[in-house]
């Protein structure tokens, strides 16, 4: 019987149940809703825990509190795409629930689970049931009910893990996609395999990893200029506030009118507060209505940047650096083809990745920091990649617009929409209505047998997805190409593009493009390289 766990066993649950999740990772990423070849919850939640146990074994001692913290550390910056952000979360949750504690009951298991829940719902804007969310919600509360009567915690694990399974294998009733797809929650099954491993070292059956994997993904660099002047708010201001007097919440709506950067956390009666102004001593006096300030950090940022200036054109002998441009953009993309035609619209980085390799919140963070820019907009182009960029503009203290494009057909429209003359707010705005003026689609192949809107599909058919839904299945790529057009088209469709793929050869699309020319005989038909992996075309429609 095992009524309490210290820092080393609580040290071999997360790694055991991490390598448990890594072993498993390719069963999880088959648990998609469509049959297509890029299913990746498992690799971006084994990504997201990998980097979580990285940071783990950084810290020496076995303390509870440090460990808590360098896995809430290393799964945020590791954080890749929504279920591993959402991982990410509740880590983070648990984390903080743990924090000062030498030793852990079941109950304060349970509470931590329910904190991690807490945590990750309040990080979903809108949450879905029936998703990893669920599972951790309902498994946390269960646990809460058994740890009150149930000390030990062997026990305790074996019946929250069999009450975890029980919520996923409810997930289908929650979410009808996956029910039509006959499937289970992805993020939901990578939960359970990680409760599964906790379990398995308790039981002292460590579970140990069986392969090694990279967590790297490979940025595109471009060539930045470092800043000398044209600095909006001059001071850099930061302080901690003791406070039982206001939420950090209300405070930042109090700091936001004072200058930009702004970053406000808080907890347990303090708030750290972050921005960049022109005015820090009324910032202060703002604060000091709350309560007493423990520390205080002022920087006169124009001042940095001349000394900068000064000590870089002596370490490279003169040479000479630029003004920061006043917008730059980040895109992800994968393909050779697809990258050149963001260069081409000026896109400054490109992080590659995308379907099979979402990038981590840290290759935003990296890209970020070597932009110079005054206004920096972030093109994810691919819903899976939204929040871990949204995640980066939140550690960020630059001025950071994420425009939530889930293809790069979507990303080209904002693009075109962009003017350098209006201002951040003004191109927001553009961009975020030129999402709403084309459609998209993508035709690729099946990797099982299945059933979805109506739609027979037998594994290695032809498929074509438009619009986040499957509408065709066949034998022939044209065919199945041809036929997904038509459903995108409308009376007021003015242009086709289509970007053919790396195993799409040039002559084939160009076939295409001229059959397509004689099928719609009033619309303009475009054809690219894009090199992208897996989707034969990806079609735009305007």
């Amino acid at each position: 019987m095992i009524q309490y766990i210290d820092g080393k066993q609580l040290r071999d649950m997360f790694v055991s149940g991490a390598n448990n999740l890594k072993n498993h990772k390719d069963i999880v990423d088959k648990l998609n809703v469509f049959p297509v070849p890029d299913g990746d919850t498992g690799t971006n939640m084994s990504l997201t825990i990998s980097c979580a146990i990285k940071e783990l074994n950084k810290v020496e001692k076995d303390d509870i509190g440090q460990l808590g913290k360098a896995l809430s550390k290393g799964s945020l910056m590791g954080a890749r795409g929504n279920s591993g952000v959402i991982l990410s979360q509740i880590i983070r949750g648990i984390a903080k629930s743990i924090e000062g504690k030498d030793q852990l009951s079941s109950m304060d298991i349970a509470e931590a689970l329910k904190n991690g829940s807490d945590t990750a719902y309040k990080a979903v804007i809108k949450p879905v049931e029936g998703t990893i969310l669920t599972v951790v919600r309902e498994s946390s509360e269960y646990a809460l009910k058994v740890a009150a009567l149930e000390d030990d915690i062997v026990e305790f694990m074996t019946l929250l893990v069999k009450e975890a399974n029980n919520s996923l294998n409810r997930t289908p009733e929650l979410l009808h996609a996956l029910k039509e797809a006959g499937v289970v929650d992805s993020g939901g099954k990578g939960l359970v395999l990680v409760y599964e491993g906790m379990l398995k070292s308790l039981e002292g059956q460590f579970i140990d990893s069986e392969e090694i994997q990279s967590a790297e993904a490979t940025p595109i660099k471009v060539e930045n200029k470092i800043s000398t002047e044209d600095i909006k708010y001059q001071y850099c201001t930061e302080f901690i506030l003791e406070t039982d007097k206001i939420s950090d919440l209300k405070m930042r709506d109090i700091m936001i009118k004072y200058g930009d950067s702004l970053v406000v956390v808080g907890d347990e009666g303090v708030i750290k507060v972050h921005v960049h102004t022109n005015t820090p001593g009324t910032v202060l006096q703002e604060a000091l209505a709350f309560g007493q300030l423990l520390t205080i950090k002022i920087e006169n940022m124009k001042l940095q940047h001349e000394n900068k200036v000064i000590q870089d054109a002596q370490d490279t002998k003169g040479e000479v650096k630029e003004d920061p441009k006043e917008f730059g953009f980040i895109a992800t993309s994968m393909g050779e083809g697809l990258a050149k035609i963001f260069k081409d619209f000026g896109v400054d980085h490109i992080i590659e990745g995308g379907q099979t390799m979402n990038p981590s919140t840290e290759d935003f963070m990296k890209a970020i920091d070597e932009m110079n820019a005054n206004n920096i907009i972030i093109l994810p182009n691919n819903s899976n990649i939204i929040m871990a960029a949204n995640q980066a503009k939140e550690l960020s203290d630059k001025n950071i617009i994420v425009i939530p494009t889930k293809n790069v057909s979507q990303a080209f429209a904002a693009l075109v929409s962009f003017d350098g003359d209006l201002t951040i707010e003004e191109n927001e705005a553009n961009m975020l209505e030129a999402l709403t003026t084309v459609k998209s689609g993508q035709v690729t192949y099946a990797v099982r047998n299945t059933v979805i809107n109506d739609v027979e599909v037998k594994e290695g058919n032809i498929i074509g997805l438009g619009e986040g839904k499957l509408l065709s299945a066949g034998d022939d790529v044209d065919d199945i190409t041809t036929k997904l057009i038509e459903s995108l088209v409308d009376e007021d469709s003015a242009i086709i593009t289509l970007f053919y793929g790396e195993d799409t050869k040039k002559e084939d699309a160009e076939a295409l493009q001229e059959a397509l020319e004689e099928k719609f005989e009033d619309i303009d038909i475009e054809l690219y390289y894009g090199g992208q992996p897996i989707y034969y075309y990806l079609v735009s429609v305007e």
